[in-house]
């Protein structure tokens, strides 16, 4: 038994789970370079030259960020409809990651309302929740906001917003995630955080950035949940 998420989940009352990591890998079929070269091509159509470092960029979320910063809106849209696009496709070859789906159900049986609040589309995380069966155990989904990647993650916004659909007070929820964008984000918002870290390298740095628990495994976080529902 891990005793850091025992006592973690005696003072939460929901959890809030990263969509890409915790829940799925959204770009296991559909490769995130492959993603991004596309955007890149957008950007190309549109009569747009874009730097030798963006062409080269491996990260769909980066293209868009990028694009943005550039003050182009219109090229900022097209760039978002593409990657919403994409999002889509993707989810139709998602992996799901192991004991993910039990996280989410132990949560549930537990009596934790559980959401989703990726950097991903809403769209896309709503067409995987649904395709895997598990739309019912989720009370909220929030995604990026449209074209504006200032708002995603670490920005605290979304955090807030899934805090608010809850019901609960921000020190009231978990947020579950695997990237630092997860970690300082929760952070900012007040809430607690478990760093996934799906990837030995990332351990410490989640430590270092203040997370309250750190797992190689989601089955450590659904170990917990499933004793504490047989408890």
């Amino acid at each position: 038994m891990n005793a850091n998420l025992d006592q973690l989940f005696n003072e939460i009352g929901a959890v809030l789970l990263d969509f890409d990591g915790p829940v799925c890998s959204i770009f296991a079929g559909y490769p995130a370079p492959q993603v991004a070269a596309e955007l890149v091509d957008v950007l190309h159509r549109r009569g747009i030259e874009a730097p030798p470092d963006l062409i080269s960029e491996s990260d769909p979320l980066e293209v868009l960020r990028r694009t943005a910063a550039t003050g182009d809106q219109a090229a900022t849209r097209a760039v978002e409809d593409a990657l919403r696009a994409a999002e889509r496709r993707a989810v139709e070859t998602a992996e799901p990651t192991p004991y993910g789906r039990e996280v989410i159900v132990a949560s549930r049986q537990v009596g934790f309302p559980v959401a989703v609040v990726s950097n991903n589309s809403a769209g896309a995380v709503r067409a995987y929740l649904a395709a895997r069966r598990l739309s019912t155990h989720i009370s909220s989904v929030v995604g990026r906001a449209y074209a504006d990647p200032e708002r995603m993650k670490p920005n605290p916004e979304p955090i807030r917003q899934a805090v608010r659909a809850v019901g609960e007070s921000p020190t009231r929820c978990v947020l579950i995630g695997d990237s630092l964008t997860d970690i300082h984000g929760a952070r900012a918002a007040g809430v607690s955080v478990i760093g996934y870290a799906n990837r030995s390298t990332k351990a410490e740095k989640f430590r270092a950035a203040g997370a309250d628990a750190v797992v190689a495994s989601m089955r450590e976080i659904a170990d917990v949940l499933v004793a504490r529902s047989n408890a």
